[in-house]
């Protein structure tokens, strides 16, 4: 395996949990966070053991986004550098988020611009009580432009206008109410909420859960016409041919567990 300096891999079974691991700093992220979980991201999606992906940081806080010497360091480079530095970051929230098996955001503490856009990034997230998070790209003078497709997903263009222009501290509460997270508990009670998420994950197949994924992006945001249609047609089609589909429905009737669960 990779070593990590920036964060551990902790794997339970099924289930790696992903750890941000510079606590001293809140888990702000630099170029080497940043690429350190692009590839912990590749590594994860070739594990077909893990099932489950957990994304958490170790200390106080979640993130508190981007380490203020990158962006320092940031500000004196040329624009092919900062391009350069963008598409690195862009790159691991795909990654991130185009994970082939569910990922949970597992959020306490500060969740701050760039630790905004990795909540947003994973299929779900789960907040303690005194979670915050921000888009607060605008206080710096720039804008939360890499990770705005994950964030927009999430709470959509109308909340994104006032938060992305006001920069305002968005409580785990009100997170809750727009769509970023879909649970908050108090922060003893994380884990233990996660962990009724992941077995209800545990017992649906993992292809499936692959192409219920791809089928979100397919059909979101696209007209319910012929096209849009017939797309979910052959999907269910190509899925019920599997092995796994076929296992899945004999082992129902047969009252057994499917293969996935053996």
């Amino acid at each position: 395996p990779i070593m990590y300096e920036t964060l551990e891999i902790e794997r339970a079974g099924k289930v790696a949990t992903l750890w941000m691991n510079r606590p001293a700093v809140f888990n702000a992220f630099d170029e080497q966070l940043i690429a350190e979980l692009a590839a912990a991201c590749k590594e994860l999606d070739a594990d077909a053991s893990v099932r489950v992906v957990i994304l958490a940081g170790r200390g106080k806080h979640f993130s508190a986004g981007a380490d203020l010497n990158w962006m320092k360091r940031a500000a004196q480079f040329t624009h092919e550098q900062n391009v350069a530095d963008a598409r690195k970051f862009a790159g691991m929230l795909r990654a991130l988020s185009g994970l082939n098996k569910p990922t949970i955001a597992r959020v306490q503490g500060a969740a701050l611009g760039g630790g905004t856009g990795l909540t947003a990034a994973c299929d779900m997230a789960v907040a303690s009580d005194d979670a915050a998070f921000s888009t607060s790209e605008v206080k710096f003078g720039i804008i939360p432009s890499v990770i705005s497709p994950y964030v927009l997903r999430a709470i959509g263009p109308r909340h994104a206008l006032r938060y992305f222009q006001s920069a305002e501290r968005i409580s785990a509460q009100r997170a809750l109410a727009i769509g970023l997270v879909g649970e908050v508990v108090p922060r003893d009670e994380l884990d233990a909420c996660i962990a009724g998420i992941v077995d209800a994950l545990l017992a649906g197949g993992p292809q499936a859960q692959q192409a219920a994924k791809d089928l979100i992006a397919a059909v979101h945001g696209r007209p319910i016409d012929d096209a849009v249609s017939e797309e979910t047609a052959q999907r269910i089609a190509r899925q019920r041919a599997t092995d796994e589909a076929r296992d899945g429905v004999t082992a129902f009737l047969d009252k057994r567990p499917p293969a996935w669960l053996a």
